[in-house]
């Protein structure tokens, strides 16, 4: 089943920097064992447009939608067997510790 996981900053991050896991061994395990489709780092908020249709009209707008402290900064996608693989492999993410991950199944249709 895949899952999309959205990495995203928090203002609450982990204090003790030497319990957070390097993010290059986590890519290298991930990939190496198929739990990791891909993902990359995003470029910061102030890169981001915002697209929206009103009344026919296209309304742009710069940055993001949402008002937020925290920020979409990553996503990976996974490929795994259920939900609780999902949030083994997402408890070994570093931003587990110093951000945080929102998991979500691909929808059925």
């Amino acid at each position: 089943m895949k899952y999309m996981m959205f990495v995203c900053s928090d203002t609450e991050p982990e204090t003790d920097e030497s319990r957070v896991p390097d993010i290059d061994v986590w890519v290298a395990e991930n990939d190496a064992n198929g739990r990791r489709v891909t993902g990359n780092v995003l470029a910061p908020p102030s890169a981001a447009t915002t697209v929206r249709v009103r009344g026919g009209e296209v309304l742009l707008s710069d940055g993001p939608f949402a008002e937020t402290k925290e920020v979409i900064v990553g996503f990976d996608i996974l490929e795994c067997a259920d939900l609780d693989e999902a949030i083994a492999v997402a408890r070994a993410h570093p931003m587990a510790y110093t951000g945080r991950l929102e998991i979500r199944p691909y929808a059925d249709r």
